[in-house]
């Protein structure tokens, strides 16, 4: 490979992504992103022009797609709605993004014979019991339970089914939930912190309960490229790193770091359809491509982050005030 054309690179995880390629491999990276409120061009700034390019666009352009499709050597798709808060609101959004973009792409990565890498989430599996001794595998059944999650598991369908109808040279990875600089303050961390530096009480749904597991975004980055670079066409590899905490164990360690009582937040009502927990076995990606996560221990990488969002006021302020608003019209 020399060419990559990475969809949704102006987001959380695909422009760590593109950080993490032009920090350890020598390849050209293209970005096609729409520039929805969750896309941020600074979040794209300093990286060398001569290996660097921005397109702004739709994934659901096909003509657009093709052409960039059949200038690369891999397209590697983050582009999605992902907010489940979000898709409770408006699901069609997702519908065009989540399933028509990912159509849009693999044909065009199919017209081409273009290695083509499918970015997924644990959503798809639904979720486990907070006492359930068992975690999600690449065989578990899928159970979305809410818009987003339906339209992720959608196009992971069309995508296996592209390989098996068409020959697409296709892998897939579902990784658990993401944390790290340059998340939209939208987000459960970013959120808190900011909340938090503005002199906000955090709030938690329901008791705070609720576990998930978390992965820094840069070891989910490293992950993606042993995927590209080792994986076996046709597979699906689940990306975690043994994260599992609750969001109130979260708020609190958080809390901690900010300077502030463990307990100085609010509990509120539960959210429709809130999936209790999400537990990922990643040992199919480590024993098979070698990879490990580097972040093991989630309370110094969460310190790490609660420290981006304290000196980079200047990226998430923007997006602050409109945010809340959005939050406080749906009545969270």
């Amino acid at each position: 490979m020399q060419r990559i054309l990475v969809t949704g690179g102006a987001g959380f995880i695909g422009c760590n992504f593109v950080h993490y390629i032009m920090g350890h491999t020598s390849l050209h990276v293209t970005v096609l992103d729409k520039l929805t409120y969750a896309g941020n061009l600074d979040s794209l700034s300093g990286l060398p022009a001569d290996r660097f390019s921005f397109i702004h666009g739709d994934i659901c352009d096909s003509g657009l797609v093709e052409r960039l499709t059949a200038q690369a050597d891999a397209v590697v798709h983050f582009a999605a709605e992902s907010h489940n808060d979000n898709s409770l609101k408006e699901p069609r959004p997702f519908v065009d993004t989540n399933l028509v973009g990912t159509f849009t792409l693999i044909e065009a990565a199919r017209l081409h014979s273009t290695r083509f890498h499918h970015i997924s989430t644990d959503e798809v599996y639904g979720d486990l019991a907070l006492d359930e001794p068992r975690r999600f595998t690449e065989e578990s059944v899928y159970k979305p339970t809410s818009p987003y999650s339906a339209t992720k598991a959608g196009s992971d369908m069309l995508v296996r089914a592209w390989v098996r109808s068409f020959g697409l040279k296709a892998t897939i990875s579902n990784c658990s939930n993401n944390y790290g600089p340059y998340q939209h303050v939208e987000k459960f961390i970013p959120r808190q912190i900011t909340n938090v530096l503005d002199g906000v009480r955090p709030r938690l749904y329901g008791q705070g309960l609720n576990v998930r597991d978390w992965i820094h975004v840069e070891d989910h980055s490293a992950a993606i490229l042993a995927i590209l670079e080792r994986g076996v066409i046709g597979e699906t590899y689940l990306i975690g790193a043994d994260g599992e905490l609750s969001n109130r164990a979260v708020v609190e360690r958080l809390l901690r770091h900010l300077g502030q009582p463990a307990d100085a937040y609010d509990l509120v009502t539960d959210r429709p359809g809130h999936d209790l927990r999400y537990a990922i076995d990643s040992s199919k990606l480590r024993s098979e491509l070698g990879w490990q996560p580097r972040f093991v221990d989630f309370d110094s990488g969460l310190a790490a982050t609660v420290a981006w969002y304290r000196d980079n006021e200047d990226w998430w302020r923007p997006q602050k005030a409109a945010t809340e608003s959005k939050y406080a019209s749906q009545g969270h």
